[in-house]
């Protein structure tokens, strides 16, 4: 998957502190397997096939992690990830071993994973798979964030609530980019009353994904941030290099998403106010993300709510529709009635 500059840079920074970091844990009188993390605050991770997988142990692992993570520690991982896309395949083996510096325990199953854990990041690169991943979690009565996308299809997302309803375990799932600091003064009401907005970010491709659910959900849910849930219907504008989808929400305001996949590849967007308008970005980390996951972790209470993450995901399935009827208007309705029969 493709990363733009910023998001390149805040990798390898924090790898080659992880570097620095993994050898000091050899020494560190800190948190170690013969020291156990107490139970409530144990993480476990289901694949090691993205950056996040690494980042977010290092940020929790870390000698000296924020106060924020509350105590919180990857203490097993899964490596398991994606059965067929190269570019998540070939990662496993290096990020196994980094964070492995960071004493976490590499089992070789879902259910011994459990055994281990009280909570989970489901972060497998490939959504595909997460359905199929996620069901025992539930079972076993643990919280659980996947990671985007929530799933490979529309139709999985509508089974993956469905199954947390039926378990009565909470799920949350989120871009990182919803935690921008500009969307969230947006949100705490800076500009007023949320007239449109227009986002932007890379909309690179994976063929054995939805269109935009690979890579162009970081800017639809920065959209959805901004704008708050009640689309009711998109026409999608589609060439070789840049997706436009245009969504009209139920009290008559509109919002653009801007997918590029040629030029500079950034974040952001513009939002308009009752009070002013407000530029979003810069892309400042995942550490935002993850305070929320571990407040989540911590009360049970998901900080996106299962019906506006329907809503992106049928927002990108109805962009998706709208391109296959040449740019004709979809309605979120249609695509989720549909998703449904099928599931059923």
């Amino acid at each position: 998957m493709k990363e733009n500059y910023n998001r390149r840079k805040f990798i390898k920074s924090a790898t080659v502190a992880g570097i620095g970091l993994g050898l000091s844990l050899k020494s560190s009188p800190g948190w170690s397997l013969d020291n156990p993390v107490p139970k409530g605050k144990r993480v476990g991770i289901i694949g090691l096939d993205t950056s996040h997988s690494t980042a977010f142990t290092k940020a929790l692992n870390s000698p000296d992690a924020k106060p924020e993570f509350e105590g919180y520690r990857v203490v097993a991982a899964y490596p398991k990830g994606s059965n067929d896309i190269e570019s998540s395949i070939k990662r496993i083996p290096e990020y196994t071993e980094e964070v492995k510096k960071y004493n976490v325990k590499i089992v070789d199953s879902i259910k011994k994973l459990l055994q281990e854990v009280d909570v989970v990041l489901l972060e497998t690169n490939d959504g595909r798979p997460h359905l199929e991943q996620v069901l025992p979690v539930l079972k076993a009565g643990k919280r659980v964030f996947i990671d985007k996308p929530i799933a490979g299809s529309l139709k999985d997302t509508v089974a993956i609530f469905e199954a947390a309803k039926q378990y009565k375990i909470p799920v949350f799932s989120s871009s990182s980019l919803r935690y921008l600091a500009t969307a969230q003064e947006v949100v705490q009401g800076k500009i007023g009353k949320v007239l449109g907005a227009d986002t932007y970010s890379p909309a690179t491709l994976e063929k054995t994904h939805p269109d935009l659910f690979w890579y162009g959900i970081h800017g639809v849910e920065t959209l959805f941030t901004v704008m708050g849930a009640g689309c009711k219907s998109v026409v999608r504008h589609s060439t070789d290099s840049t997706e436009l989808v245009v969504g009209t929400w139920q009290d008559n305001r509109i919002g653009t998403f801007r997918g590029t996949r040629t030029g500079t590849h950034d974040y952001g967007g513009t939002v308009f106010g009752e009070k002013g308008n407000l530029t979003l970005g810069p892309y400042d980390g995942y550490n935002a993300l993850l305070v929320q996951i571990i407040k989540f972790f911590q009360t049970g209470q998901a900080p996106v709510t299962p019906e506006e993450t329907l809503e992106i995901y049928a927002f990108m399935e109805a962009a998706d529709e709208s391109k296959r009827q040449s740019g004709q208007l979809v309605t979120l309705e249609s695509v989720l009635q549909k998703a449904r029969a099928a599931k059923g």
